[in-house]
């Protein structure tokens, strides 16, 4: 039973807004954990994201376990590739690259994932991934050798969310990366909301309250905040 995405389709449904924190397993210390989670859970975060586009072998494993032993919330994978994959976590984003045209991470390491998850405990959400230009160079691009869509092309952005939408995607996520200067633009979540059906995510770049509000209004589902918290721990505290 898909409990992790029959929530997030009845918040959709309800107008609830969700507000995902996304924690790096190579950039969190585990000794930290505790404290951090206590300040995502006095928050309005309603999941758990774990991953980045690289992370050493294991580390993920050893994140998720640990921040389950302090929060109930859902933790979701959100991995770089295949090594990320732990049966720890609550459920995974089955991602596919769906703004570059490098096979690798369109279909290749969703293949290699299979004999990991044919048996696995997670809730697997495919979920369609679309890279768009933030200002900077980020480590997606770097890792996936793909060019992110320029946020001026709004018809191939939205034509693409909707291809994902028609190959069977349950979930959207436009992301500007991580770092990003420039967060995915209000006009543009726009568009891909009132073109799409299913749930939309919007991450990258998303730096303080105004932002995220202006991501809920323009049609975003979920907000994913991840630069903006491992660099001040208390950006939480101002976001309710």
């Amino acid at each position: 039973m898909q409990q992790i995405y029959t929530d997030i389709l009845k918040a959709k449904a309800s107008g609830q807004k969700l507000l995902a924190i996304l924690l790096d397993p190579d950039k969190l210390k585990v000794d930290l954990v505790e404290e951090l989670v206590a300040k995502i859970i006095s928050s309005p975060a309603t999941h758990i994201f774990v991953g980045g586009s690289i992370v050493e072998n294991h580390k993920t494993e050893l994140l998720v376990s640990e921040v389950k032993k302090y929060t109930t919330l859902p933790i979701l994978l959100f991995p770089g590739d295949t090594n990320q994959i732990t049966n720890a976590a609550n459920g995974l984003l089955f991602l596919s690259l769906l703004s570059g045209r490098n096979p690798e991470f369109l279909i290749e390491q969703q293949i290699k994932a299979v004999p990991l998850l044919r048996n696995s405990s997670l809730e697997i959400i495919p979920t369609g991934y679309i890279l768009i230009n933030g200002g900077v160079k980020t480590a997606v691009q770097k890792v996936s050798k793909t060019i992110p869509i320029e946020q001026s092309n709004s018809l191939l952005i939205v034509n693409t969310a909707l291809a994902g939408q028609y190959s069977g995607k349950q979930l959207i996520y436009l992301e500007a990366g991580s770092g990003a200067k420039t967060p995915v633009n209000n006009t543009l979540i726009s568009s891909v909301a009132n073109a799409i059906t299913i749930p939309l995510i919007v991450g990258g770049g998303i730096r303080n309250k105004s932002q995220i509000k202006d991501a809920y209004d323009s049609g975003a589902d979920m907000v994913v905040i991840g630069t903006a918290f491992e660099e001040n721990h208390g950006f939480l505290k101002n976001i309710h």
